[in-house]
């Protein structure tokens, strides 16, 4: 088998192209030719031979986790809603502690999807009140309270910060009056998390983090991503008027805006090694904390 030889999700070159290739022999599916598309936490990778999308798991996700997000997938299908497809395979495929779900594949043009196409799928999944899919609620504090505990490049001072800033955002948190109803969330959608599908139309993937909360975490994330991500102000408005939000006029808008960063930090800080380039960014970020520049442009991880 010839795939891209590049470690990818914590997996070495050689462990993820033997976990990869059982994966797709257990599917029926050929990997001959796998394109590593993505491996920051997971690995992603295409089969050119089949046009489906693999996505393997890090070591120790928890197989209910994923078995959820495949339950949740193929209902969001049956409900007709903008998401990529499952392939119809059975999955998901354990190899090695690791589990393999299989995508449709979608050919992609050089341009990530745009905020605005984002709201009319985020619209329609916020309506999705009463899902058959246990979901797990939303509780920034506590996963980022978890990501903080392991997040061992850090200095001392540095983790005293972040945890101070936490602090006194989770004392405001109680007192946010929410305006939109509980609903099924992405609970990271973004750019990179969408797909074009054809005539200025776009669909939802990446449905790991997918809870059942408040839709105002969604509308603040696709809000930071904007700013941070070098989108701009228009970028975003044009979101905003197509959902019919703007989430920036909201009073609980700050609180959970400096929430939403926060973990955006320390998800990486915990993933990051002394000296990479990851931390690097991490640190930027925390720079930026401590001056409070709200404007201060993040590099994508």
């Amino acid at each position: 088998m010839t795939i891209s030889a590049v470690a990818a999700g914590g997996f070495t070159a050689a462990h993820l192209a033997a976990v990869l290739e059982q994966s797709c022999r257990s599917a029926g599916l050929d990997p001959d030719g796998a394109v590593l598309l993505r491996g920051h936490t997971n690995a992603v990778y295409h089969l050119p031979g089949e046009q489906v999308v693999v996505k393997i798991s890090r070591l120790g996700t928890p197989p209910a986790a994923v078995h959820r997000t495949v339950a949740l997938v193929t209902w969001l299908t049956q409900q007709h809603f903008p998401t990529v497809d499952l392939h119809s395979v059975r999955q998901p495929v354990e190899v090695d502690g690791h589990f393999a779900t299989f995508w449709t594949y979608l050919a992609q043009p050089g341009h990530p999807v745009a905020a605005e196409q984002l709201a009319d799928p985020l619209r329609a999944l916020h309506k999705l009140t009463d899902p058959p899919v246990s979901l797990p609620p939303v509780n920034t504090a506590a996963a980022i309270r978890r990501s903080l505990a392991i997040a061992d490049a850090l200095t001392t001072d540095e983790r005293d910060l972040l945890g101070w800033h936490l602090d006194q955002l989770e004392t405001d948190l109680p007192d946010i009056t929410y305006f939109l109803k509980p609903s099924v969330i992405q609970g990271d959608p973004q750019h990179r998390n969408a797909l074009h599908a054809g005539d200025g139309l776009a669909v939802l993937c990446d449905w790991d983090t997918a809870s059942f909360g408040q839709p105002e975490w969604d509308l603040t994330t696709i809000e930071i991503h904007c700013r941070r991500f070098g989108y701009g102000r228009a970028h975003y408005e044009a979101f905003a008027d197509r959902y019919g939000t703007d989430i920036t006029q909201w009073d609980g808008y700050s609180t959970m805006c400096g929430l939403r960063e926060l973990r955006m930090i320390t998800t990486n800080a915990k993933k990051a090694t002394p000296k990479s380039p990851e931390l690097t960014e991490v640190r930027r970020r925390i720079q930026g904390l401590r001056e409070g520049s709200g404007m201060l442009q993040w590099r994508i991880l």
